[in-house]
């Protein structure tokens, strides 16, 4: 038994509860923070995200029953941290300024690339969302409803308009 600096007793069962903490943060951190830069396409905003899912896990550890297949239930996490955040009014405002915004120099290479990432970012947060657990994570629509937290019926239907809308503004790229 230790006394803990704010005068409670910490048992030696919560020094094995947060050895096994960081071991599952060490070992699943990367494609969390992966994952919600996909999301996000901002690294810092990525990380915030990733704080934010390794908390709330945190503050669950102790009913947690099945600690070795956490992946789905941090991406859960993630996800629906992600499309909260998006619905803020924060998030939302556009700061409006007299230059257009510098726009990196693609890599030859990786034009397409880029371009098709562009054209994700501009979808919404709950069909991009869709798009990157449905083609990235390569979840079918009961995994990524479950992750969403809706029906597999709105899975289907953000995955239509999600690509959609990405058809239709590469034809009109195309056309430009």
């Amino acid at each position: 038994m230790v006394i803990r600096q704010d005068g409670g007793v910490r048992r030696s069962a919560d020094r094995d509860d947060d050895a096994e903490f960081t071991a599952c943060f060490a070992r699943h951190a990367p494609a969390v923070r992966a994952t919600a830069f996909l999301l996000c396409g901002d690294r810092h905003r990525a990380e915030d995200l990733t704080q934010s899912a390794f908390l709330k896990l945190y503050l669950a550890w102790h009913r947690v029953d099945d600690r070795e297949h956490l992946s789905s239930y941090l991406r859960t996490l993630v996800v629906r941290g992600y499309i909260s955040e998006s619905r803020r009014l924060f998030w939302r405002r556009e700061r409006s300024t007299d230059t257009p915004p510098e726009m990196p120099a693609p890599e030859v290479a990786g034009e397409d690339r880029i371009i098709a990432w562009q054209l994700v970012t501009g979808l919404p947060p709950r069909q991009r969302a869709v798009l990157v657990l449905r083609y990235w994570h390569d979840l079918d629509v009961r995994e990524t409803a479950e992750a969403l937290g809706c029906s597999p019926g709105t899975v289907k239907s953000q995955t239509a308009k999600a690509l959609a809308a990405l058809r239709t503004r590469i034809e009109e790229d195309s056309r430009a």
